[in-house]
């Protein structure tokens, strides 16, 4: 992902390149650079991902030790 962009942008931007090289219109040199940027917005993607699942786990691990009584709720 660039400095610049967000998640979201990022995926939109691999997602127009992908298409870009599906339609196949491109010199071999321009379909390498994009290939090339696609692959590296992908792994940057993908680090993301394992990131913010890194931090779910830490959170669903935090809140295992906390004891919610349910049966106090049904008074309510």
């Amino acid at each position: 992902m660039s400095e610049n962009m967000d998640f979201e942008e990022s995926m939109d931007k691999l997602d127009d390149i992908v298409k870009k090289l599906e339609d196949g219109n491109l010199s071999l040199e321009e379909s390498f650079k994009l290939f090339k940027e696609g692959l590296e917005l992908s792994q940057k993607l993908n680090k993301a991902l394992n990131d913010i699942e890194g931090k779910i786990t830490m959170l669903i691990n935090e809140n295992e030790e906390i004891p919610f009584n349910f049966e106090e709720d049904k008074d309510v």
